[in-house]
């Protein structure tokens, strides 16, 4: 006689949901009232407010949201800096270290957007050869004409619920402009300063470079740690490079450990135009980034360069799209990072090819080091490919420190700490060698020995 085995499954409780937002209408720049500026900017907020609106929370039902939970986020207890009386919190200055040039050469302009203020400052002789470089609300009532050129065209509120908050609320943002066939040899630099707890901060960063144009941009989003209670920040970056034009961006995040961190970030290149974007994760109590690049001319080229490192219970989630729309494409992207403690990162990427998008060359990889065992990295690298003459390859690795390595450098006397350290800088190193700043190369290195401990 067989023994029957009789196996019950209790229901599971429905997950709980978030708590909402408790922004309002009247919050929105330009809208409350009799509402001011352009006509095209009111009906650009007043679009991203409603879908602001329409759209819920996501939750992990939503693919692209399957492993980052917002539960806990305390999502009614952020309030807009902008409505806070300046001076009223008196929140604490950006470091000078933040403020230091990055780059081998001095800035040729630089944007600080604080609480307390906004700082512009753009060397006299770029502005003369027609270089744009200041902050949104000066671009909203000197520049709109160049505004209208790329506001909600690359990326548009409909695309989420933090893309439409960002482009409803965001009244601190940078515009950077660079005429046709004008090369720039010094280059630009903002800082996003956002202290202080239970705030949100809300921004736009917007980079129009004409055809044949050339520049290096350097953007920092930073705050100190706060133990008083966690903040939000929620972002827009809308990058179009022109024909044959060349664009390096720079893009550093070292928040806080209580902020909850959200942006939508997509680059267009046009014709035998070439983006190197380089990015570099270190802070945050949670990020949400999605990061697209759209090759939409012949000849198109972009490089994505990532490095991240994390601890405690930090959660980066990054999700990747390399967009092939054209013929004779290149993309290339290499994401690498860190783990620590009980710490998290996602990393979810896909290479589209677009149908009659011949000779597309795109690749991907992701490494991540576990250096502790309760951390944890998802990998999950993709094709989409709808034309037969390509050459795409991908890759993704999750391990752990290699114990050859780390007997070799014990035998030679060097302590556990230590052998652990320059193991982790040599893993880094080959996204090191991507990034052509010493500056930059040194902040990442500095925040490895921070975060080693």
């Amino acid at each position: 006689m067989t023994t029957r085995t009789v196996v019950t499954r209790t229901q599971r409780d429905a997950p709980r949901s978030v708590k909402n937002f408790t922004f309002t209408r009247e919050m929105v720049p330009g809208l409350a009232g009799s509402g001011s500026g352009p006509v095209f900017l009111q009906e650009y907020r007043q679009r991203a407010w409603e879908t602001f609106e329409s759209l819920p929370i996501p939750t992990t039902s939503e693919e692209a949201w399957r492993r980052t939970d917002l539960r806990s986020m305390p999502a009614g207890s952020f309030q807009p800096v902008s409505m806070i009386e300046p001076g009223s919190l008196r929140l604490p200055p950006p470091p000078a270290e933040l403020l230091q040039s990055l780059t081998d050469d001095a800035y040729g302009g630089q944007i600080v957007l604080a609480p307390e203020g906004i700082q512009v400052d753009l060397n006299p002789a770029l502005s003369a050869r027609g270089v744009v470089f200041t902050d949104l609300a000066t671009a909203e009532s000197q520049y709109p004409h160049l505004l209208e050129k790329i506001l909600g065209q690359v990326v548009r509120p409909e695309e989420g619920k933090f893309a439409a908050l960002a482009g409803a609320m965001t009244r601190a943002g940078v515009l950077l402009y660079v005429p046709r066939g004008v090369e720039l040899e010094q280059p630009l630099h903002s800082i996003l300063w956002a202290p202080g707890a239970n705030l949100a901060y809300f921004s736009h960063i917007l980079v129009y470079l004409e055809d044949g144009a050339s520049a290096t941009y350097v953007h920092e989003a930073a705050s100190p740690d706060e133990t008083a209670g966690q903040s939000l920040h929620s972002g827009l970056i809308e990058i179009h490079v022109g024909e044959s034009a060349n664009l390096r961006f720079v893009e550093l995040q070292s928040w806080g450990d209580q902020v909850w961190n959200f942006s939508h970030e997509r680059a267009r290149v046009a014709r035998d135009g070439n983006l190197d974007w380089i990015f570099g994760a270190i802070g945050s109590r949670l990020t949400k980034n999605f990061s697209d690049l759209e090759l939409v001319g012949q000849g198109a080229s972009g490089r994505m360069s990532g490095f991240y490192f994390t601890d405690g219970t930090q959660h980066l989630d990054h999700d990747t799209q390399q967009n092939h729309l054209a013929p004779n494409t290149t993309s290339d992207l290499l994401f690498k990072g860190a783990l620590r403690d009980h710490s998290r990162s996602v990393w979810q990427g896909m290479i589209y090819v677009a149908p009659g998008a011949q000779k597309t060359d795109g690749y991907q990889a992701n490494r991540n080091l576990v250096l502790s065992p309760n951390a944890r990295a998802d990998s999950i690298p993709g094709l989409e490919i709808m034309a037969d003459d390509v050459r795409c390859t991908h890759g993704a690795t999750v391990g752990k420190i290699d114990q050859e390595m780390m007997f070799y450098l014990r035998s030679r006397g060097i302590p556990q700490p230590e052998a652990e350290r320059l193991i982790v800088e040599g893993y880094f190193d080959p996204i090191m060698q991507r990034i052509p700043f010493e500056g930059v190369r040194t902040r990442f290195q500095a925040a490895i020995i921070e975060k080693m401990g």
